[in-house]
């Protein structure tokens, strides 16, 4: 059976949009998120930019009869800050002097036509899953890149996503080179294969998938 894909219109809407995220792993981002879908349960992301991903998995909510789920404080992360390479001086907004990356990120589902299928969340992730009272079919890590942010929002989230659910984490980079784009995600990566409570689905490029197998994180 082919892989599920997105519609053409979704999938240029996403390779217009702002962001980081290559073909080939939103692609397996998809995959996954039709495949959570199934559950019927909320796809939750942690991280959402500009919405580049969150088009990917409204376009899976939707097929599936359910909800996409976006969390970010639209600030930026470490590396999208002024003087690092990730830097966008158009996401600045000039009144505060800070990133605010949340209208370009509503203008981005506007142009998809994929509003009704998301809701945005503004707030910092650990706060937001604190007082997350319910499970979700699949939990979408891609925010900050320190060790202290990737590991608040894998030990915020994933007790939070239901048995069968898929974990999906991105920027898993093995290489030690990478300590400022993918360690910290790799470190949690590896966490969750070594808690007994995930099992890896599948890998394309950076992007790697687990299924919850059992309890715990």
């Amino acid at each position: 059976m082919a892989p599920a894909a997105p519609k053409p219109e979704t999938l240029a809407a996403f390779e217009a949009a702002k962001g980081f995220m290559p073909v080939g792993e939103g692609l397996a981002l998809y995959e996954a998120a039709v495949a959570a879908g199934a559950l019927g349960l909320p796809l939750l992301e942690v991280g959402t930019y500009c919405g580049r991903s969150t088009i990917l998995l409204a376009d899976a909510a939707r097929e599936a009869g359910t909800t996409a789920i976006t969390v970010d404080h639209h600030r930026g992360s470490e590396e999208q800050q002024p003087g690092w390479d990730y830097h966008d001086p158009e996401v600045v907004d000039p009144e505060v002097g800070l990133m605010d990356t949340l209208p370009t990120f509503r203008r981005t589902l506007h142009k998809a036509g994929l509003e009704e299928h998301v809701i945005a969340v503004v707030g910092r992730s650990p706060q937001v899953a604190k007082v997350w009272g319910g499970k979700v079919g699949l939990v979408f890590i891609d925010g900050g890149h320190t060790d202290e942010h990737a590991t608040n929002d894998y030990e915020g989230w994933a007790p939070h996503l239901a048995d069968g659910g898929l974990l999906v984490i991105h920027d898993v980079f093995p290489d030690p080179v990478d300590e400022w784009t993918g360690q910290a995600p790799y470190r949690i990566y590896l966490r969750a294969l070594a808690s007994g409570a995930f099992t890896e689905v599948s890998a394309a490029d950076s992007l790697r998938v687990l299924r919850r197998t059992g309890p715990g994180i």
